[in-house]
């Protein structure tokens, strides 16, 4: 739907990875942006979604403890796809929640008036405190919407110094680039079995930044394919990784990446502990 696009796009610099896969995010990332005498905190969470095993469920708590710290809950919809059974259930629970709800239609880029109509109309029976069509992608609407927000959110001293965009750890962010990646690359059910860690991320005294991380599948058979023949995927996700991180962190990074097989990972809570979720 576009929450870390526009999350991206509020703070202005990328602080969450983006695909067009459902589920990307697994962590609760927060992105700051400060406008004079205002700092806003965006919380960008896990979709919330009918759970199929034990990560699931941990994401969807994840998503309903952040509601019920938040000050105004921004429901992103997309506006070319219908609104279907998960729209609704998590309009029914922003409902029950305290905190007021604006809601920002995505993607008016390329949806045309006829569907923003239609979704507007229909995203409107939920009666909620605002309604704003936007464009994550291209910024449209994105003044609006931080104008509905602003006079939601409560008064109170800032959390984060004014330069900060966003808390997250910098071996976090290196990890989920990685598995950016990959979301772009890999087929069906692959992408869900994959996570990523960094074991070990160090500063020499030059300046090189050495990471040292490892990519999780669930079978054997995926391991190969994460891999790639003669080690290409890896190379090459690693190498546009790589680049990335260069350019976040400001400094030449060296990255290491192996591939271990950790059987059906995202159903065992004990693996999930260890993995951070």
């Amino acid at each position: 739907m576009g929450k870390s696009t526009l999350v991206n796009k509020l703070v202005g610099e990328k602080v969450a990875i983006t695909s067009s896969r459902p589920q990307t995010t697994r962590n609760t990332i927060r992105g700051v942006l400060t406008s004079g005498e205002t700092q806003y905190v965006f919380v960008d969470t896990p979709g919330l979604h009918k759970p199929r095993n034990a990560l699931g469920e941990r994401l969807n708590k994840l998503v309903y403890s952040s509601l019920a710290e938040t000050d105004v809950a921004l429901f992103v919809v997309d506006a070319r796809a219908p609104i279907g059974p998960g729209d609704r259930l998590i309009a029914e629970r922003l409902g029950e929640a305290k905190a007021p709800v604006v809601v920002a239609v995505n993607k008016v880029d390329i949806a045309n008036p006829e569907q923003i109509g239609e979704q507007l109309a229909e995203a409107g029976e939920w009666d909620f405190d605002a309604y704003v069509p936007i464009s994550a992608k291209t910024g449209n609407g994105v003044d609006r919407l931080i104008g509905e927000l602003a006079p939601r959110i409560p008064e109170g001293h800032f959390f984060f110094p004014e330069d900060m965009t966003s808390d997250q750890p910098e071996a976090l962010l290196a990890a989920e680039f990685v598995r950016e990646k990959y979301l772009s690359r890999m087929r069906e059910e692959l992408p869900h079995s994959l996570a990523v860690v960094v074991d070990e991320m160090t500063t020499r005294e030059d300046g090189l930044v050495t990471i040292r991380g490892t990519v999780y599948v669930e079978r054997d058979s995926q391991k190969g394919m994460v891999i790639g023949k003669g080690g290409s995927m890896l190379k090459r996700v690693g190498q546009e990784a790589r680049e990335e991180l260069e350019t976040v962190l400001g400094a030449k990074v060296f990255l290491d990446l192996r591939v271990k097989v950790e059987k059906d990972w995202q159903r065992r809570d004990p693996i999930l502990d260890r993995l951070g979720f």
